[in-house]
């Protein structure tokens, strides 16, 4: 990829959003065994997969997706699928929940926040899926959030994330420019004195 093409898949982007993807509890039964799950992480355009762990309804993923955040007006969509061979996957549940709190607790003035500090606490509700009170931290020098999501359209299972938040440094105009310029004209199109 040119860097051109990163400039602009970068423009308009106002973080990262780095998802832990923990653990699966009390995941549906989809085979005899048990289930062979994996977590599809959506959100926009962008889709994102953990991988298979097998005959295991109590998985660990310990797994970190990493999703940009252009506007935080659409949820994050959870799917939890059984994996299997020789015909579709089955479904296990889905969830979903709401990254504008998270979002408005960045815009922020934090400077000189305590380590620890809790911003802001969202509270489950019929809407978000949560399992209980889940706090936004100031942790490490940006914000953080534990989510526990009940899945939806299933008989059982939680999915447990953490959430932490990247700053993406601004690049600087004339850099831009630069930019901009090499990819008009190309490697080597430069003129020769």
């Amino acid at each position: 990829m040119s860097s051109s093409h990163k400039v602009n898949d970068m423009k308009g982007v106002m973080g990262l959003l780095r998802v832990k993807v923990v653990r699966g509890t009390n995941l549906a039964y989809r085979d005899a065994h048990g289930s062979d799950p994996y977590v599809v992480l959506r959100f926009g355009r962008q889709k994102l997969k953990t991988s298979v762990k097998k005959s295991n309804v109590n998985p660990e993923w310990n797994e970190y997706l990493t999703l940009s955040i252009t506007e935080p007006i659409h949820p994050i969509k959870i799917e939890v699928f059984d994996k299997d061979t020789f015909t579709r996957d089955d479904e296990m549940g889905d969830a979903e929940f709401s990254i504008k709190p998270l979002v408005d607790c960045v815009q922020m003035n934090l400077e000189g926040k305590a380590e620890g500090s809790v911003i802001r606490s969202v509270m489950p509700y019929r809407h978000n899926c949560l399992v209980g009170e889940s706090p936004i931290i100031w942790k490490d020098g940006t914000l953080a959030q534990d989510v526990v999501l009940r899945l939806r359209n299933v008989e059982s299972g939680q999915v447990e994330l953490q959430l932490q938040w990247v700053n993406i440094p601004p690049v600087p105009a004339a850099r831009h420019q630069r930019t901009q310029m090499f990819a008009q004209c190309g490697p080597g199109s430069e003129k020769r004195r």
